[in-house]
C-alpha cells in the first residue's frame, strides 16, 4: 500500500461520488509545446530558453475546470517549467491536486545513462520541492520511454525514492510501448529485482488488438462518443483507468515548429477540439489523483506482477 506521504493533498475523494466509485485518474504532463518529442531533433535544449512560454493560461484553465467540476488530477511536472509555473502549481497543490515528477529536461530515457538520469531526477525533485513545496512520489518518463530497452531506469527510479511510476504504455507504438504489459495497475519488477507500482494509460481491446485511448492525442483522434463509451465501460467495472493530457493540447494557436509530416499531424490533430471535449468529460465523469486511485486499488487486493526484461 502506498504511504500516506505519497499524496501531496488531502486523501478525501471528490464530493460527487463515494471513494470506491472514483476509478479514473486524470493526469497532466506539465510541459511546453516545444518539449514534445516530435521536435526533439529540431529544437535544441539550448534554444528552449529563448522560446515563447504558453503553458500558464492553459494550466489556469485546467485549474478552473477542475474546481468547477469537483475533480482532482495529478500534475507530472517538468522541472524546467517551474520558473513560470511554480505559483500556479503551488495553488493546485493547495487545492488538493497531486504534484508528481516528469523529470527536469524532458529527455527520452534512451538518450540518458543511469548517471544522467540520476542527475535529472535529483534536479527535478529538488526544484519541485523548492518551488512547489512538496516531495513528488510519482514519476512519468518523457514520451512513455520506459521500455525493455530502458528497463535499467527502474532501478534508478526506486533508488530515487519514487513509490509509483506511470511510464509504461501497454501498446505497440513506434516511439514507445510494452505491448504485453498489464493494462491495469500492477507491480513492475526490474531486471535486477527492484519493484514498484505501475499505473498504465487506458487501453481497450478490439478482438486481438489492444488499442490506445488514455492520451490526449487519442482523445483528439477518436470520436468523443467512442472515447466516452470506452471510459464508461472501464469505470463501470470498477477497474482503474488513467488518462493524460498536456497543456499545449489546449493551445491550438501555438507556434508551428519544424517536424516531419507524421509528427506534425500527430501534434496538431484536432487541437481546437480539446478544450470543449475535455470540459465535457470533466462534467460527465469523476476523476481523482493517480496516488489516490492507487491507494484504493492496493488496499482492495493483490496486484499482478510483471517483470520488465531488458533488451538492447
Amino acid at each position: 500500500m502506498l504511504r500516506s506521504a505519497l499524496v501531496s493533498a488531502p486523501s478525501s475523494p471528490p464530493p460527487a461520488k463515494a471513494a470506491h466509485q472514483v476509478c479514473a485518474a486524470l493526469s497532466i504532463d506539465v510541459e511546453e509545446y516545444f518539449h514534445c518529442e516530435a521536435f526533439a531533433g529540431r529544437v535544441a535544449p539550448s534554444d528552449r530558453g529563448r522560446m515563447e512560454r504558453r503553458a500558464r493560461p492553459c494550466l489556469d484553465w485546467l485549474g478552473e475546470q477542475l474546481a468547477a467540476t469537483a475533480n482532482r488530477a495529478t500534475f507530472f511536472v517538468l522541472a524546467d517549467t517551474l520558473d513560470d509555473l511554480g505559483g500556479p502549481l503551488r495553488d493546485l497543490a493547495r487545492d488538493g491536486h497531486e504534484i508528481a515528477c516528469h523529470g527536469a529536461a524532458h529527455q527520452h530515457l534512451a538518450r540518458l545513462s543511469p548517471a544522467a538520469l540520476r542527475d535529472d531526477l535529483r534536479r527535478a525533485l529538488d526544484r519541485i520541492a523548492d518551488r512547489v513545496g512538496v516531495r513528488a512520489r510519482g514519476y512519468r518518463a518523457p514520451t512513455f520511454s520506459l521500455t525493455p530497452a530502458t528497463a535499467w531506469a527502474l532501478d534508478v527510479l526506486v533508488e530515487a525514492g519514487f513509490e509509483y511510476d506511470a511510464s509504461v504504455f501497454p501498446i505497440h507504438h513506434d516511439r514507445y510501448g510494452v505491448p504485453d504489459a498489464p493494462t491495469e495497475p500492477f507491480r513492475i519488477v526490474s531486471p535486477s529485482g527492484a519493484a514498484m507500482l505501475e499505473f498504465p494509460p487506458l487501453t481497450a481491446h478490439l478482438g486481438p488488438l489492444r488499442l490506445p485511448f488514455g492520451g490526449g492525442g487519442y482523445f483528439r483522434l477518436w470520436p468523443y462518443g467512442v472515447f466516452r463509451r470506452v471510459l464508461a465501460a472501464r469505470v463501470s467495472t470498477a477497474e482503474p483507468a488513467m488518462l493524460y493530457f498536456h497543456p499545449w493540447e489546449l493551445d491550438p494557436d501555438q507556434p508551428r515548429l519544424p517536424a516531419g509530416w507524421l509528427a506534425t499531424r500527430r501534434h496538431r490533430l484536432n487541437l481546437g477540439r480539446t478544450r470543449p471535449r475535455l470540459a465535457r468529460l470533466l462534467r460527465e465523469f469523476r476523476f481523482d489523483t493517480a496516488a489516490a486511485v492507487l491507494e484504493r486499488v492496493t488496499a482492495a487486493g493483490t496486484l499482478p506482477t510483471y517483470r520488465l526484461s531488458a533488451r538492447t
